[in-house]
């Protein structure tokens, strides 16, 4: 893709960002930082200015939808908007409306948007789930020694997983990295004894300050931006594409969450949102260290993996 056709794709899964309408400051805030995250790595300066243009509706849809011409790079466009809209769960009205301009303005088949859907759809089927109710306790359990190290072995398997989750060129393999986020946490506190819903883990990890929209967006600018995506990205399984090599950005804020998750529980869940958001921050540095250490493991995993085996790990 050229650059102008990366800014596109970029800046339609930024209008698909907000096209719940709501208005909450944090994800706005959380959004930002992506676009800024994305522009330093890749030297490309003007993506906050995108990221502005979008929001404050100086970038109309219709003529960004214009600037792709190529089947292939609108069909991508298009699942980049489903993915983004379905990633923290099922699609509000907005949404809907949202999608259903882009399809119109994009002028893609039904026969081809009805796979992408049916393909996201199957993932996000899976992730809406009950989690079974562990007996609750007066106090935080006390692990034993052996236990711990159990949990930091785990929270090290998640955390290579979705690294190499995110290192796929296939274009929704990083939708699965949240709800396998969502697991590790809800493993963490059964673990204390601790009775959670989804709904609680997925507050625990925004309070944390890993927004689930604005981190799929950030997995999706890098792979965007680096190259790793084709314009039938979505169709591939099982192969590693040209930028693989690169470093697995995920596996550092899955750990750190892990770990922010293990020391919340163990501790009775007294930590505020201010000393929770210091402690996964003060983390997240050591991880991102770590990740260079983990590079040919992760590398090594993603090589293995394949679309059924991305839903056999949502399921299990």
């Amino acid at each position: 893709m050229t650059p102008e056709e990366q800014k596109a794709i970029l800046a339609i899964a930024l209008h698909a960002a907000f096209a719940d309408g709501a208005n909450d400051e944090r994800e706005r805030e959380e959004v930002r930082r992506v676009a800024e995250s994305l522009a330093n790595e890749n030297g490309t300066a003007d993506l906050t200015g995108l990221y502005q243009d979008v929001l404050l509706k100086r970038l109309p849809l219709a003529a960004i939808a214009a600037m792709l011409t190529d089947t292939g790079q609108r069909q991508f466009a298009y699942e980049m908007a489903l993915c983004v809209c379905e990633v923290d769960g099922r699609l509000a009205d907005g949404e809907r409306r949202f999608l259903d301009e882009l399809k119109r303005l994009l002028a893609l088949p039904a026969m081809e948007t009805d796979l992408i859907e049916g393909e996201v759809d199957a993932l996000v089927d899976q992730t809406e789930f009950v989690l079974p109710q562990p007996a609750t306790t007066s106090a935080p359990a006390i692990l034993s020694a052996v236990s711990v190290a159990g949990q930091d072995k785990s929270i090290l398997n998640y955390a290579l997983l979705t690294g190499a989750l995110e290192l796929l060129p296939q274009s929704w393999a990083s939708m699965a990295i949240i709800p396998l986020q969502i697991k590790m946490v809800y493993g963490i506190g059964q673990a204390h004894g601790v009775a959670l819903d989804q709904g609680h883990v997925k507050e625990f990890i925004a309070a944390a300050g890993v927004g689930l929209t604005s981190q799929y967006l950030e997995q999706f600018g890098r792979k965007l931006l680096g190259g790793l995506l084709g314009k039938a990205a979505g169709k591939t399984f099982g192969k590693l594409g040209g930028a693989a090599t690169g470093m697995a950005f995920s596996f550092a804020t899955t750990y750190a969450l892990g770990q922010a998750a293990k020391r919340y529980y163990a501790g009775g869940r007294t930590m505020n949102t201010a000393l929770l958001r210091e402690t996964f921050q003060s983390l997240l540095g050591p991880a991102r260290q770590m990740q260079a250490q983990y590079l040919p493991q992760i590398q090594q995993k993603a090589a293995t993996l394949d679309a059924g085996q991305i839903m056999a790990l949502v399921r299990a």
